[in-house]
């Protein structure tokens, strides 16, 4: 039944959402914080007995655990910065209250959607729950009805729906493959356990259909188009819960998948194509981080480029798999903390032009440095955990994938570079009287818009040197699974 609630608790929140009056943001916002937070305290709860919690239809298994406490603890600290974020824009009229009504309703089935994905039994209900995420997001992606963020969310809609659409017919192939005598729901269980029985070809066919559709909303290049735009465009809340949360949740689908091709093919033959796509999304992005203009596509190429690190690892296999899923909670944290950083200095100079922001230190006393330590943290620098993931996925490939190991390398080297020459521009410096679009506003604007980052980037820096042994135990059970046939 804890499984049920978690659902139940967003789609409660976007209905007494819905049905609310305009003029009552206040209580909305604080339904959102109230529904967020209790979300995440049932989610810490369905975790710690998620054994007892098996139904025909949800099951939780410790991978999809930890995806569904980065979930909820990303979604509560979203959901508190929307509050601050959403008011300064009303104040300053970029919104009215009629799209902050529209946002929280969206928000919250968006969160439903992303939490369904990752409990389902069904691989039919994930691939709708994850394409209900694309359905929700397009329109908080055009959310300021601007040209250029309209054509994001056409972007967005029509890329990823058509990729989804070929992951869908690689899913109903790898069904296809259990026969008629089965009996009950096809479930992810069932496929794991006959994936031996089924036929190499055709698994080999499906899954290359699921990449492509999955790979599509992961972001893996060159199926990426869509996301610089979209994550550049959306608010920043929603940018932090697209890039730390939702390529994640459709990166859960390509690993389940994984496990029933390496029983029927063998390990190497779907590890090859993973290593080829990680590798590629990391170099290429590596390029394009050296020519960006805007900080939030800055961010988006950065995650793009993060996702491929994570299917390297998967692609290595062994400790591989370890060490990226380290690295996919590290960069959930830290890439969510960094948007909504986005939002706050977008807030203070009114511009999303890296060549207008200067100073950010000294205009933004909390925000500056944490886009600092954030900044700092994506590229791998220790003591943050980002530097033991990134470079533990390199230590598991080194033995036997040399070369891959080498563009890795030139990769994270073109990011450091990127990474760092961009955010020196954007931190230090004589801050600027005004912008082309307005004054700077000096100082933070709430602590609603301080104390989300300072949490999020505050646990990705206390999780580097102690991490709590359930979620450690977790970890470590989750890589266990999905490298059990390396």
């Amino acid at each position: 039944m804890i499984l049920t609630y978690l659902l139940l608790i967003p789609l409660v929140a976007a209905l007494v959402s819905l049905v609310s009056t305009r003029i009552h943001l206040r209580f909305i916002a604080g339904v959102a914080v109230v529904a967020t937070g209790s979300e995440f305290a049932l989610a810490l709860r369905a975790v710690l007995h998620r054994s007892e919690l098996h139904t025909p239809l949800l099951y939780l298994d410790a991978f999809g655990s930890i995806l569904l406490l980065i979930i909820t603890f990303v979604g509560v600290n979203t959901a508190l910065y929307s509050v601050g974020y959403l008011t300064t824009e009303l104040r300053k009229g970029i919104i009215g209250p009629s799209r902050v009504w529209q946002y929280w309703i969206l928000f919250h089935v968006f969160i439903f959607a992303m939490m369904l994905s990752v409990i389902a039994q069904s691989p039919i209900v994930m691939w709708a729950a994850i394409e209900a995420t694309t359905l929700a997001t397009v329109f908080l992606v055009s959310f300021y009805n601007k040209s250029s963020s309209l054509e994001a969310g056409w972007k967005y809609l029509v890329v990823n729906s058509i990729g989804l659409l070929i992951g869908f017919f690689g899913t109903l192939t790898m069904l296809s493959l259990v026969g008629p005598t089965h009996e009950g729901i096809l479930s992810w269980h069932t496929l794991m356990e006959l994936g031996s029985t089924f036929d190499p070809l055709a698994v080999k066919i499906a899954f290359i259909f699921i990449l492509i559709g999955y790979g599509t909303k992961v972001g893996l290049v060159p199926m990426h188009t869509w996301l610089p735009d979209a994550h550049g465009k959306a608010p920043a809340p929603i940018s932090a819960l697209l890039s730390g949360v939702l390529l994640n949740t459709a990166f859960l689908a390509i690993a389940r998948y994984k496990v029933v091709v390496d029983a029927s093919v063998g390990h190497w033959w779907a590890s090859n194509i993973l290593l080829a796509f990680g590798v590629l999304s990391v170099v290429s992005m590596g390029f394009m981080l050296l020519a960006q203009r805007r900080y939030k596509r800055m961010l988006a190429y950065s995650s793009i480029e993060n996702m491929g690190i994570i299917a390297v690892g998967f692609g290595f296999g062994g400790v591989g798999v370890l060490y990226a899923l380290f690295h996919m909670m590290y960069h959930a944290l830290v890439k969510s903390a960094l948007f909504l950083a986005a939002g706050n200095l977008f807030l203070a100079y009114s511009s999303g032009k890296i060549r207008n922001v200067r100073g950010a230190l000294t205009v933004l006393p909390w925000t500056g440095p944490c886009v600092f330590l954030g900044i700092l943290a994506l590229t791998g620098m220790p003591p943050f955990g980002t530097f033991m993931s990134k470079f533990g996925v390199l230590g598991a490939g080194a033995g036997s994938h040399p070369l891959v190991v080498g563009f890795l390398l030139l990769g994270f080297a073109l990011v450091f570079i990127g990474l760092v020459s961009h955010g020196t521009m954007l931190l230090f410096g004589h801050p600027p009287m005004s912008t082309e679009a307005a004054p700077i506003e000096q100082g933070e604007q709430s602590i609603f818009t301080v104390l989300p980052i300072v949490v999020l980037l505050g646990a990705a820096i206390v999780f580097a040197f102690y991490l709590p042994t359930p979620l450690h135990t977790l970890i470590e059970e989750a890589a266990a699974v999905y490298a059990i046939n390396q």
